[in-house]
């Protein structure tokens, strides 16, 4: 086991840049602060449920939506 293959871990600080942008964009509540300390998609799937009252499911949908594929929370 290791890190043999080539994955989509790490992220450029502009594309994470680009994609809190989007986030606050379409969740405005979330601080500049809470933006930057994402962790994982799942983190912001957590957020979203506690800050708007989603239930997960929901959440999770708008979050997938809205990232498209695209990783959060770890950059290069």
């Amino acid at each position: 086991m290791g890190n043999n293959n080539t994955s989509p871990s790490k992220i450029s600080s502009d594309t994470m840049r680009m994609i809190q942008k989007e986030i606050k964009a379409k969740w405005d509540k979330f601080s500049d602060q809470e933006l930057t300390s994402l962790k994982s998609r799942d983190d912001l799937v957590a957020q979203v449920v506690a800050k708007y009252g989603f239930e997960r499911p929901q959440a999770r949908r708008d979050v997938d939506a809205l990232l498209k594929g695209r990783e959060i929370g770890q950059r290069a």
